[in-house]
């Protein structure tokens, strides 16, 4: 019997909010996202982001519903996802000069690669990478 090959490929991140509009502006404003508004099969608005080819949804929740804050460092489970420039510190400045909060300087955790992190709404933590060569997980 032959065993079925898959192949998984990335779809998207989904985060929750309270507030979608807010979370969209903070990822068109820093990463330059393209906001696309649409109606669920539900009726129910949705919001989605486009930042060069990286789908991120938009989850509203309800002003209603109880949601626990972010776990505390360190933790398990998802962390946070990358955004990888050519230029780690002319993107962080970039970032900054638009008001994004810089809570990891850029600096280097092994030769080639360094590495800042940037705080979105929400508490969304998200990593600003630069890896030099042309390998996408270089050693």
């Amino acid at each position: 019997m032959t065993t079925p090959v898959y192949t998984y490929t990335y779809d998207h991140i989904h985060v929750r909010t309270k507030d979608p509009e807010g979370m969209a502006g903070f990822f068109e404003t820093m990463f330059g996202a393209k906001v696309l508004r649409l109606i669920q099969s539900d009726g129910a608005p949705r919001v989605d982001l486009d930042v060069n080819g990286l789908a991120i949804f938009i989850a509203t929740v309800p002003p209603e519903e109880h949601i626990d804050a972010s776990p505390r460092d360190p933790h398990l489970g998802l962390d946070h996802f990358g955004f990888r420039v050519d230029d780690i510190d002319g993107a962080v400045e970039d970032l900054r000069s638009k008001g994004a909060e810089i809570y990891t300087e850029p600096r280097t955790i092994r030769p080639g690669v360094r590495i800042a992190f940037v705080r979105g709404p929400d508490d969304v933590r998200i990593e600003i990478l630069q890896r030099d060569g042309s390998g996408l997980m270089e050693e």
